[in-house]
């Protein structure tokens, strides 16, 4: 039986996939749960003009992101607070805080799209990765400074 993927299965294949599986799995769990649909003409054509739209959104999305990390490049963030006379931080510094301080300026980042290793925890200069699109990264620098 030939079906159409509706959604990423491991180790069977990936949404908008035709594959060939079993009657009895396409049957009674695939087709049943939507995660696949018969491979029908009908079907087939909708699954092109889907399969178009939704790579002409990813482009969209991709160039929007690319012109964001150009953007970037030049950001700085500061940050102020309360450190000890060894310029250790009384807390610490995590994506959170750098989503805020950056929607202060007017660039919203979602906090999970942040990466960072481990918090910061001194003053300084760090530089922090951004992750904007799959494949698409951006740079800015965070001051951590004393309140």
């Amino acid at each position: 039986m030939k079906v159409i993927l509706t959604e990423d299965i491991p180790r069977l294949g990936a949404k908008g996939e035709l594959v060939n599986i079993k009657d009895g799995y396409g049957r009674n769990y695939l087709i049943p749960s939507g995660k696949a649909l018969l491979a029908t003409a009908a079907n087939l054509a909708h699954l092109e003009t889907r399969m178009k739209k939704e790579e002409a959104r990813v482009r969209k999305d991709k160039a929007e992101a690319e012109r964001l990390a150009e953007r970037l490049s030049g950001v700085s963030c500061t940050i102020r607070v309360q450190a000890d006379e060894g310029d250790k931080l009384y807390g610490s510094v995590g994506p959170r805080d750098i989503s805020q301080s950056l929607s202060d300026q007017g660039i919203e980042i979602d906090p999970q799209n942040i990466l960072m290793d481990e918090h910061i925890k001194m003053l300084g200069v760090y530089p922090v990765e951004v992750e904007l699109f799959k494949d698409v990264r951006g740079e800015i620098k965070v001051w951590i400074i004393r309140e």
